[in-house]
């Protein structure tokens, strides 16, 4: 018998990932984390504390098979803590919820509520998401922005007497010094490993864990059929891109191409490392080339891009998402690029995109689902020797380039799937 829980709340910022990172933490050493949704920012912090890479687990790029087989493949620790996306329901319309993924998995969800300015209302909420839909998950709750411990035993007192199908496991008490000026996951480079043991200690100070440890038993089962599409092994040499400027990757991709090629080699562009000449494929993934500080290991790493010149010279492949496209491109807001593709690009300060799309997968020509997250747009690219290839939510323009054996596209995707 396994631990899982799923750590969600009724809206985005309510304090999933400062309970996350404590659990995290916590249990360093025995926890596989995971991350529901197509984020690349909360999987990199997961890593950051668990010391151990975060999975995505999302059921809008994956059917309940795909999402089955990919969380029975990673939990292979004693203990998988998942954080949640949004609010619990959130996403519900798309089947991609923190609600539909726990409800799939049959993994315990806790919910973390905000109870600053409020007591009896709690109670009100907490009923509201437990009878929303009677084949939730929801068996925990913790809450945050406490102002004393009257104050979470007269809240606790009514959450029993009005939602007994809950165990309230514990508090996290009202600005807690150790995080008062820090804004957690965005800064996290800057904290030292005793800083996270004393905030983990300070948040957690208040909870029963071993009261939580015994609710959330789950059953894992190994699943043997396989529930993609074949793998079909190359005997090609990939190189991936993976460095501070590139790092939006999913988990599951990295493992994915060490499955189906004979060697994969990764490469820091922010180390000025080359692209060996006997590679096959090269991937760019998406991160970030246009702000001020990753564009000056850009401009600097001039033996990395004058290799990737070489290599599309060549006529090999190229496969690049995102920012990957971007530096594929001439230039971004006059900031000179790799100049393979002649494609202008603008950052704006709107979002350009922001949800779930389909694209054409770049081998197969299948329709594939995908997310997207951008700012910048393309300003210019000619109509001839560049084919323009469509992303779609309902088939939106721009989506990426293809030339020659070069593709290049906004949308992230899962490859395996």
């Amino acid at each position: 018998m396994k631990k899982a829980l799923v750590v969600s709340a009724i809206a985005s910022n309510q304090g999933k990932t400062l309970l996350t990172m404590a659990l995290l933490n916590y249990f360093k050493g025995r926890v596989r984390p995971f991350k529901i949704g197509p984020d690349f920012i909360d999987p990199q912090f997961h890593e950051k504390v668990a010391s151990y890479p975060s999975v995505n687990l999302d059921s809008f790029m994956m059917n309940d098979s795909q999402l089955k087989w990919i969380f029975s493949k990673y939990s292979d620790r004693d203990i998988a803590i998942c954080e949640g996306v949004m609010g619990f329901y959130d996403g519900m319309d798309k089947g991609s919820s923190a609600y539909d993924v726990a409800k799939t998995l049959k993994i315990p969800s806790l919910l973390i509520l905000d109870a600053s300015g409020s007591y009896i209302t709690i109670s009100a909420i907490l009923n509201g998401m437990l009878n929303f839909r009677d084949n939730n998950t929801i068996k925990a709750v913790v809450l945050n922005k406490v102002s004393s411990k009257m104050h979470y035993e007269l809240i606790k007192k009514f959450i029993e007497l009005e939602c007994e199908v809950v165990e309230v496991v514990g508090w996290i008490e009202k600005n807690l010094p150790t995080i008062s000026s820090r804004h957690l996951g965005l800064d996290l480079e800057e904290l030292e490993s005793c800083e996270l043991d004393s905030i983990s200690k300070d948040v957690l100070k208040n909870i029963d864990m071993n009261l939580l440890e015994n609710l959330i038993d789950v059953e894992i089962l190994r699943i043997e059929s396989y529930p993609f599409k074949p793998i079909v092994k190359k005997d090609e040499r990939c190189v991936l891109v993976k460095d501070k400027n590139f790092s939006f990757i999913y988990h599951d991709n990295i493992e994915y191409l060490k499955e189906i090629y004979r060697e994969v080699i990764f490469v820091d562009s922010t180390k000025d490392e080359k692209i060996p000449n006997d590679a096959d494929m090269v991937i760019i993934v998406g991160g970030y080339v246009e702000t001020n500080e990753s564009y000056k290991r850009v401009k600097d790493s001039i033996n990395f891009k004058n290799s990737l010149i070489k290599h599309y010279q060549k006529g090999k492949k190229i496969y690049a998402e995102c920012a990957g496209l971007i530096y594929l491109g001439k230039s971004i807001d006059e900031k000179e690029m790799s100049g393979i593709l002649d494609i202008e690009f603008e950052l704006g300060t709107k979002r350009e995109r922001l949800g779930y799309y389909y694209g054409i997968d770049y081998e197969s020509g299948e329709i594939k689902k995908g997310h997207a997250f951008h700012y910048s747009k393309i300003i210019s690219a000619p109509k001839g020797d560049i084919g323009l290839y469509k992303s779609s939510k309902k088939m939106m323009k721009d989506g990426g380039y293809k030339k020659d054996g070069v593709v290049g596209t906004y949308l992230h995707t899962m490859w395996r799937v």
